[in-house]
This record gives structure tokens, sequence and C-alpha cells, in this order.
């Protein structure tokens, strides 16, 4: 009964189906007939033109447009429990080629307006200090919290005020929108965000992530760096596949919604033990050494979060009696 990470949970099978459709001879790289109709599809998807590109990682996916929207003398503005900063092994500095980070507070990984307008107050606008020149958020963050279409386009007008590109890790964002229930157009591009990496390995996918780029003067340059970070693979039609499978009926979409309720039915068995609103498809709740201990001895699977605190995190394949078990076993603590 896992409730570790999302990232253990199986490919969908139609997800597999398709990369077996796509065992034919093609041509290599992106090329191929399936990353050709990429850019087509995600743009009807967000109902504007864009221009996507499959990588691997989620890493790579941040990275690689982190590096497009900031240069090595720059910095990048973050919350201080971002991905970006406590999961990625310095990615950000690697790719940028040194980049700075200026690490945000704001409760449940969420960055306000007040902290990013008083971050940027802090610096001297000389060059003895290093100047912004990006803004990254995470939706839905490390706690599980939402940025819904209105905030991100509060953050997005100050981005463009203030000559700052604008950058979204989504590696949740499909649960963000069962969320929220806003439109995709309206919690990306809409509300000003330049770059976005769309997580798809979460939420179903095997190894495809998707780079959004809204900006599409600057794929010429992913491209490039793409290729120098080693993520141009030579078959990338089974990766293009994937996120082709995913867009098709709203799979994304449907998964996202099934780990979300997952999610919620767990948040009602917590109740007041919950560490912060359950908003997506992460649960943080208290629990003693000894009480975590009781549920591992009763087969669940998950994070020890710090002290007296854990984290649950469901999946779309969850079935509903492991849900129902690790529910009763909470409420019972």
């Amino acid at each position: 009964m896992r409730f570790f990470s999302d990232n253990a949970a199986p490919a969908h099978p139609r997800v597999l189906e398709a990369i077996a459709a796509a065992n034919r001879l093609d041509t290599a790289y992106d090329g191929d007939d399936w990353s050709r109709r990429l850019d087509g599809a995600l743009s009807d998807l967000f109902a504007t033109e864009v221009r996507a590109f499959w990588v691997t990682t989620g890493t790579a996916a941040n990275c690689l447009a982190l590096a497009a929207l900031c240069p090595p003398y720059r910095a990048i503005l973050c919350h201080k429990d971002a991905h970006i900063e406590v999961d990625e092994a310095g990615a950000p500095g690697f790719f940028t080629a040194g980049a700075k980070l200026i690490l945000l507070d704001g409760d449940g990984a969420k960055i306000t307006l007040h902290a990013v307008a008083a971050a940027c107050d802090g610096i001297r606008k000389d060059v003895h200090q290093v100047q912004p020149a990006a803004i990254s958020i995470t939706n839905a963050t490390e706690y599980g919290l939402v940025y819904c279409a209105a905030e991100v386009a509060r953050i997005g007008e100050f981005a463009k005020e203030h000559g700052l590109a604008l950058h979204m890790d989504g590696a949740r964002l499909a649960n963000a929108l069962a969320s929220s229930g806003d439109k995709l157009a309206d919690m990306t591009w809409r509300a000003g965000v330049d770059a976005l990496s769309f997580g798809f390995v979460k939420n179903g996918g095997l190894n495809s992530e998707a780079l959004i780029l809204f900006r599409t003067e600057l794929a010429d340059e992913i491209a490039v760096r793409r290729k120098l970070a080693g993520h141009l693979l030579s078959k990338g039609r089974y990766l293009a596949a994937q996120l082709l499978a995913m867009l098709e009926n709203d799979l994304w979409l449907d998964n996202a919604r099934a780990s979300n309720a997952a999610a919620q039915a767990l948040a009602k068995a917590a109740a007041d033990r919950l560490l912060y609103p359950v908003e997506a498809n992460e649960v943080f709740l208290r629990a003693t050494a000894e009480e975590s201990a009781r549920l591992r001895a009763m087969g669940f699977d998950f994070y020890d979060w710090g002290p007296g605190e854990i984290r649950l995190v469901t999946s779309w394949d969850q079935h509903g009696s492991a849900i129902d078990s690790l529910a009763a076993a909470i409420a019972g603590l």
C-alpha cells in the first residue's frame, strides 16, 4: 500500500500502448511523426501558439527553461523550499552557468507578492549586487498548495512591470488545475508565464516531461541547450508518443482528478492532524514516531517529512481499498 511518491506509480496502460505503437522505423531525434505533432497538440491544449520540447526529467525541463530566461550573471527568485533549490542538486546553477537563486519565505512553499517585492527592493541597483532576471513558482507547491489563476496573474503582472521572466514548475500542474477548476490558459500564459515545465511522469507517464515555451522566440536556444545537456534522445518518438497519449481525451486531467480525490479521502480522515490544506495529491500530517511505526507495520509506505510529520502522496492508480484502509488507520490512531 504505497503512498511514498507519485513518481513510483506505474505508467498508464494507454501510455504503454502508445510507446508500442511508436515502435517502428521513423526519423531519429525529434524529426519523427510524433514529435512533429507536439507543437500543434499542445498549442490546441493551451489555446495559443507554443513550442513544446520533450525531455526525460522535470529537473531538465526546469533548468533548461531557466537557462533560457536567466543569464549567468543574474538571479532567479523562488521559494526556499522550491524543488529547484532543495531537490535538484545544484542543477539550476549548472544549467545557467552560474545564475543565483534568491530564496523567499511563504507558508506552504507559496511565495507572496509582498515577499517578491521586498526581495527586489532590497537589492541595490548597481554592479555590486546580483540583479534578478526571473521568478520561478511551483504549482502545486512542494507542500501541495495551489496557486489559482488570479494569484499567478498578480505575480505575472509584477514580473512584467519589473522586466522579469516568469517560470512555472508544473510537475503537478494537472493536480493544481483539477483542484482549482481554472482554465489551463488562465493559469499559465494569460497570467504571464513565459515558460512551463509540464509534468507527466508523476501523473501516469513513463519517462517524458514537456517543456512549454509561450515565448516561442526562445525555441532555437532551447533546442541547442537540450542537445548540449544530453536530453536530445535519438529515439525521441517514444517520449513524444507518451505525451500525445496523455493529452488524448484529457487523460492527464482524469488521472489528476483521481489522485486528488484519493488525497481528499485521506484528508477527511486526518482531520486536525493536517499540517496544510489538501489542495492537490499530497497530504502532510502530524504523527509521532510510534504512530508512524504502527502505520508501517500495517503495510503503508510513506515519507517521514520531519520530526513528528509525515507525507502521503496519492497516485492516479491508487486502489480504493488501499485508500479506505489508510483512512481508517489514520482515523484510528
